[in-house]
């Protein structure tokens, strides 16, 4: 049981610097897309703010991509760019859809039909589930390289290896 309480703590320990660091990138990335929103749907596409949509979701995802990519995971990227991109856009596109599907149930299925519910359910619920399955899926299908030459992660693949709890049991009792 021990060896399981080690393994989890070992794994959140690994895991809490890209959180933060994804969360810091993820909220940068909601406040530049409705920045622009803003300033577009007031100004150059105010005849057109599905295209204003369109445009400040793009600079966004953009943003997020080269955040992620040469800072949350810069440890986890690989030399293939281009294939982290479509991989990228295909899980934001997974997200998106998870917001709608939340969106989608409380409006057609629970008939909640109030901007407030909208929010609520795309904006509150599908914005965090979403979220949670972009971070997995980034961190593990995305930018799931292993670079151990940095220093500060040089052994977080031993959190999954099934004999790094007992060279740490030995090492223990060698010390002694």
């Amino acid at each position: 049981m021990s060896t399981l309480v080690t393994r989890i703590a070992g794994l959140i320990n690994l895991l809490w610097r890209e959180v933060a660091k994804f969360g810091l990138v993820g909220g940068l990335g909601w406040v530049i897309d409705n920045g622009i929103y803003t300033v577009l749907w007031h100004g150059p596409m105010s005849d057109s703010t599905i295209k204003a949509r369109i445009v400040s979701t793009a600079v966004a995802t953009l943003f997020s991509w080269f955040a992620n990519r040469y800072w949350t995971f810069r440890h986890r990227r690989s030399e293939r760019a281009w294939k982290e991109f479509a991989l990228f856009l295909a899980m934001n596109g997974i997200g998106l859809l998870i917001v709608l599907v939340c969106q989608v149930v409380s409006r057609y299925v629970l008939g909640l039909q109030s901007f407030t519910a909208d929010f609520i359910a795309g904006g509150v619920i599908g914005l965090i589930l979403g979220t949670i399955f972009r971070f997995l899926a980034y961190r593990f299908f995305v930018f799931n390289e292993e670079l151990d030459e940095e220093p500060a992660f040089s052994h977080d693949h031993e959190v999954f290896d099934h004999e790094a709890p007992k060279q740490s049991v030995h090492a223990a009792t060698d010390s002694r």
